[in-house]
């Protein structure tokens, strides 16, 4: 009996040295950094807490896999973890780990839409980010147009200049539905409160004439003053008369110069060859853009041309344009 004590005795302490030893390692793990580095982690979809253990060790976490379980356990973690993309920072501790992640504090990227940029443009911008999932390359221009609820025969134009947030796994399609919302949106807004005597039989025209005053100008000062000039020509009859159409008309094949012959080379776009709107926006137009082309600011000009100032001069008569022309032309500011 004496030995069977002893023996009991001997075991039990083994025990509590032992409990003692693995509680205090436990306690030592749990207020650790979980990364000695701030770390990106990725948790996947359905991902078992046995699988997000073994994808920590592989990341070179703190904790060996017993500390994880136990930690689980008494944590109440095993189940329910959030998908998605997490940042953890250097000093967050298991605990606050998990909270980061049930909170769902999901890394967040952003991707902008550039004013002036044409559809051409966008898509190359699109597939070169190294986040986004990409799969414009299996649709083609009438399937995104489905996609996006929009009757319009191409894409042009229809999204709104803007900076968008996304998550990694959303998709560039998920990006150009966001920005199409955002542009019916805005395009709605200023079409109910536009100035009841433009030239424009619906929205898509007002987008229109948005996106030639996107690139006729980079001083905000002048939108209005350009669709008011715009906007008056219509009202005349007469041709508009602007660059940007007739490049973009060009499509690839515009080098960076415009010649006079390009400007007597008839294309569906060419205002100088044909008169009223082209049949669609030429690029995508910020919001102050279609503000302005909504309630263009009233005068009496006609024509403009470069100031050599970085704006524009404008004029009433053509007499007066053609002086400012040879000015311009010249070098003298206007």
């Amino acid at each position: 009996m004496k030995k069977l004590f002893i023996i009991i005795i001997f075991i039990g302490t083994v025990a509590i040295i032992t409990g003692v030893y693995y509680y205090k390692e436990y306690l030592q793990f749990i207020n650790a950094s979980v990364f000695q580095q701030t770390t990106l982690i990725n948790v996947k979809k359905g991902q078992s807490f046995t699988g997000f253990v073994n994808y920590l060790q592989e990341k070179n976490a703190n904790g060996d896999i017993w500390q994880w379980r136990l930690f689980a356990r008494f944590e109440k973690v095993a189940s329910g973890l959030k998908a998605g993309e997490f940042q953890i920072e250097a000093g967050l501790t298991p605990v606050q780990m998990m909270q980061k992640i049930n909170d769902n504090q999901v890394v967040t990227y952003q991707f902008t839409i550039i004013e002036g940029m044409n559809w051409r443009e966008l898509k190359y911008k699109l597939m070169d980010d190294n986040v986004l999932l990409h799969t414009l390359d299996d649709i083609n221009e009438a399937q995104l147009l489905k996609l996006l609820n929009s009757d319009q025969v191409l894409v042009e134009g229809l999204f709104l200049p803007e900076t968008y947030q996304f998550v990694r796994g959303d998709s560039d399609i998920e990006v150009l539905q966001r920005a199409h919302t955002a542009l019916n949106a805005t395009l709605t807004k200023y079409w109910n409160q536009r100035n009841p005597n433009l030239p424009f039989v619906d929205s898509y025209e007002l987008l229109t004439m948005a996106s030639i005053v996107e690139k006729e100008t980079s001083q905000a000062g002048e939108r209005g003053t350009i669709a008011g000039v715009f906007v008056r020509r219509l009202q005349k009859n007469m041709r508009l008369q602007t660059d940007p159409t007739v490049i973009y008309g060009m499509g690839e094949s515009y080098d960076g110069d415009i010649r006079s012959k390009d400007l007597i080379t008839d294309t569906p776009y060419n205002t100088y060859t044909r008169k009223g709107l082209p049949p669609t926006p030429i690029a995508m137009a910020s919001e102050e853009s279609i503000a302005a082309s909504a309630n263009p600011t009233e005068g009496k000009s006609l024509y403009f041309v470069a100031n050599n100032r970085g704006g524009h001069y404008f004029s009433e008569t053509y007499f007066q344009h053609q002086k400012a022309v040879k000015d311009y032309l010249k070098g003298n500011k206007l």
